[in-house]
């Protein structure tokens, strides 16, 4: 009868007929049973475990001892308590760490949570946090889409549907509680690089004949459920999981130059999508010989060469610098930091053509700059010091070399067959003579204080 009462009050939204702390205020005075006191012993050690993991974040609640995306807060105050203490522990973390990453996670969650609790009104939230997918509710009523949780057509005009603002997964809102994929935005954060081998199969019967990511029964015979492989993985996975799409895979292009697009599952397809545009790929480490047999390759690595070392004179240049010229290179910003890392999409852009065109005219529009429009540019070049002859020289020019201690700069002409004698030639094996100069003076600098 106590219960029935406790239960009525919970529905009304007075009390939690589960509250350990009201049943023990109930019944004090009592005896507990044995069963009871090992649950209260249960109990403390789950709230102890909890409130260490409060305390990591210092804060009043346990807001991240369930699952991603299912806060307990009671009201908007605590929420905005528990976002100002993430955002002092994250100005006091270690920048770049594990702990810092992790609490900004937190504060992102933290806040999506409170945007839902401002706006109560709305039969459906406009923002949702799930197994690290930030779902945003999509108001568009005609695009037919389809639900990549139970693979059905999304009716926009009847349904109400959301999109993963980071992975781009979409679903119904009824499949919402369903999901069980976390997002993949999140393992391209925390793990960014390729499987570089071409697809490593191990089998069905290392996968129990279960698909490999949500365990259905599967087999090549389709019963009950068809498998079907994925080029990137070479792993198998069921009609649900593996919608067939194509992708190009990186080991085919790193090993064969293969540019085909193969069939991948959805969470490879998304992965492979957000990784596309990161320059993780070390070409001279991972393939070597690439180089040796595609010209287009070599081409733009000479290119990188020029501009990187072109950059000094952009950051030193005041009108290069209102003029914004690195911004030429903002959607390849690498490119201005090394010339060894490559994207997936450098690759694909280097194998049609367009990587090669588009780098060319920006090579001409930054050699223009230093060599023709900037005064000041053109007063940093060097003269040659072995002929002591000719026109101006830049360390990006062709036919020039460059002395790796020095950086001074001198020609660079073939032998000659007959006479078999170079002209203003220079290598690592002669002797520089600005280096020399140098040397000499910080001699007779030590021999006379």
């Amino acid at each position: 009868m106590e219960y029935n009462e406790r239960l009525a009050r919970f529905r009304q939204g007075h009390v939690n007929p589960f509250d350990r702390r009201e049943i023990d205020s109930s019944t004090e005075g009592k005896d507990p049973p044995k069963h009871e006191v090992r649950s209260e012993i249960f109990s403390s050690e789950s709230k102890t475990q909890s409130s260490d993991r409060a305390m990591d974040l210092g804060l009043a609640e346990d807001h991240f001892s369930r699952p991603v995306g299912s806060f307990v807060a009671s009201d908007v105050e605590q929420l905005k308590q528990a976002i100002a203490e993430c955002k002092r522990l994250i100005l006091e973390l270690p920048e770049h760490s594990e702990k810092q990453k992790d609490t900004v996670i937190k504060l992102i969650h933290l806040r999506l949570k409170l945007q839902e609790l401002k706006d109560p009104e709305e039969d459906e939230p406009n923002l949702q946090v799930l197994l690290e997918h930030r779902f945003s509710k999509e108001k568009s009523k005609s695009v037919k889409q389809m639900c990549d949780k139970c693979s059905t057509i999304i009716w926009g005009l009847i349904q109400t549907w959301y999109t993963c603002t980071g992975c781009y997964y979409r679903c119904h809102s009824k499949c919402m509680n369903l999901i069980n994929k976390p997002c993949v935005r999140s393992k391209v954060s925390h793990q960014s690089e390729y499987e570089l081998s071409i697809c490593p199969e191990v089998g069905l019967d290392k996968q129990d004949y279960r698909c490999a990511e949500c365990r259905t029964p599967i087999s090549l015979r389709g019963v009950p459920n068809e498998a079907r492989q994925c080029d990137y993985t070479g792993q198998y996975y069921c009609s649900s999981c593996h919608w067939n799409d194509t992708a190009i895979i990186p080991s085919r292009v790193i090993h064969n130059w293969e540019f085909e697009p193969r069939q991948v599952c959805r969470t490879s397809m998304r992965y492979l999508a957000l990784m596309i545009s990161r320059p993780v790929l070390k070409l001279k480490e991972i393939n070597p010989l690439l180089f040796n047999f595609v010209e287009e390759l070599v081409e733009i690595r000479k290119l990188r060469q020029d501009i990187l070392l072109m950059k000094p004179y952009f950051i030193t240049c005041k009108e290069a610098m209102e003029a914004r010229l690195l911004l030429h290179l903002q959607d390849r910003q690498h490119f201005v930091e090394n010339d060894d890392m490559y994207s997936l999409q450098d690759l694909i852009d280097t194998s049609s053509g367009r990587l090669s065109c588009s780098l060319t005219e920006i090579h001409t529009t930054f050699a223009k700059h230093i060599k023709l429009d900037c005064e000041k540019c053109q007063a940093k070049g060097f003269m040659c010091e072995l002929c002591k002859e000719g026109d101006i020289l830049f360390p990006f020019d062709n036919h020039t070399s460059v002395c790796h201690d020095c950086f001074a700069v001198f020609h660079r002409r073939a032998y000659d067959i007959k006479t078999t004698q170079g002209d203003c030639y220079y290598d690592n094996s002669t002797t520089c003579p600005r280096c020399a100069r140098m040397l000499e003076r910080q001699h007779e600098e030590s021999q006379n204080p």
